[in-house]
């Protein structure tokens, strides 16, 4: 049995504000696969065993292995409810929260070397209006029977870019889900939940995940949708001591701001890439609605009512630009319960698997330092 860390008791723009600046990270998603293709004798093995069994239906928790495929189907925006045997009941936490239903349809996109998958459905958000499409991955231990009553983490992994028509979490090449396992079987890291939804309603614009009057409820699909859905779905923490974010360059400036927006649901935040402030041409005419997305105003009022603590690791690479304002935010804002610190990724530059080798070496564990872990039932006898 492995011991997980437990909670301890404890964009803005580059200068001159290039409109495209945050499509620089959304090569990330399309050359993945121009990599894969340029591997040479590994073709043959991506081909046999990353594909084998996509598009086949995935029940998460069945208990016979993490997203284990049955039969072909395809996800559906609203699903029916499910049939099943009753859910174990939970003991011991009272902040487990069982998954409260209905089960969403979700279809193997690609499996990984420990068995796992990766899997995909459609999700009409009740309170945004927006349907997209959201991955999921969970890792091996979520159907170890010893867990059956345990929460577990939940991970929001938010993509740069405009992130659609994909998240670019969802592709193993960038080794997000392995980084986590491993981090698992090293004692390192919590075995989490990664959910990835797209972050945007289209490639025309970027909407910095908010609710920007007249537009697509971005700020609603990922702080109130999404987190639904994933307790709908999975055994997850009543408290925000199981929720946290993940993302890159636009994606980092999102699962900061949510987590400085809902101290209350949200507990930390691994933000890459230097994006601080809310910068869509969308927001013209509504600064008072950009204000109330800002991560900088929305800092200072939570050291103002001296609000619940959050935390926020920032990662950038010795590579790219962006560390000064990641220092300046640190300096005028992490006092009070802003918690934050930052991680240099030695030669990383901006793309995601720079950002997941820093990971690897620190973040994955800080995180886990701050959020709560599954606690396994204890032994018969």
């Amino acid at each position: 049995m492995h011991e997980y860390p437990q909670q301890s008791s404890g964009r803005e723009p580059e200068p001159g504000r290039r409109p495209g600046r945050r499509r620089r990270a959304a090569w990330a998603g399309a050359g993945v696969g121009c990599a894969l293709l340029l591997g040479g004798g590994g073709f043959a093995a991506w081909q046999n065993e990353w594909f084998s069994g996509n598009g086949e239906a995935v029940s998460f928790g069945s208990g016979s292995g993490s997203g284990s495929g049955s039969g072909s189907g395809a996800a559906a925006a609203v699903p029916a409810p499910s049939v099943s045997a009753p859910a174990p009941t939970p003991s011991g936490d009272p902040d487990v929260s069982m998954p409260s239903g209905p089960k969403s349809g979700f279809t193997q996109t690609t499996k990984l070397d420990d068995g796992t998958v990766i899997a995909k459905t459609r999700l009409a958000g009740a309170k945004s209006g927006f349907e997209g499409d959201v991955w999921v991955w969970a890792p091996k231990e979520y159907d170890d029977p010893k867990y059956a009553k345990s929460a577990f983490p939940v991970l929001i992994a938010l993509p740069g870019g405009n992130g659609f028509p994909a998240n670019y979490w969802s592709d193993r090449s960038l080794g997000l889900q392995k980084a986590i396992a491993d981090g698992v079987q090293a004692g390192t890291s919590l075995p989490f939940i990664v959910i990835m939804p797209v972050l945007n309603p289209d490639n025309k614009y970027y909407y910095d995940g908010a609710d920007i009057p007249g537009q697509p409820k971005m700020g609603t699909w990922i702080a109130e949708d999404v987190p639904d859905f994933t307790r709908a779905n999975f055994r997850t923490y009543k408290s925000r001591d199981g929720w946290a974010f993940m993302g890159s360059s636009s994606g980092a400036f999102v699962g900061m701001k949510t987590v400085l927006q809902h101290p209350d649901r949200f507990k930390a935040v691994i933000a890459s890439g230097g994006e601080i402030v809310p910068d869509s041409p969308l927001w013209k005419g509504h600064q008072a609605e950009m204000d109330a997305n800002n991560p900088e105003k929305l800092a200072q009022r939570l050291i103002d009512t001296n609000g619940p603590e959050v935390y926020v690791n920032f990662q950038v690479g010795t590579k790219e630009t962006g560390k000064d304002r990641m220092t300046k935010f640190v300096r005028e804002y992490g006092k009070g319960p802003v918690k934050t610190t930052i991680r240099d990724i030695q030669n990383g530059e901006h793309n995601g698997w720079h950002y997941v080798r820093g990971m690897r070496e620190g973040s994955l564990e800080w995180i886990s330092k701050v959020l709560k872990g599954p606690k396994p039932e204890p032994a018969a006898g």
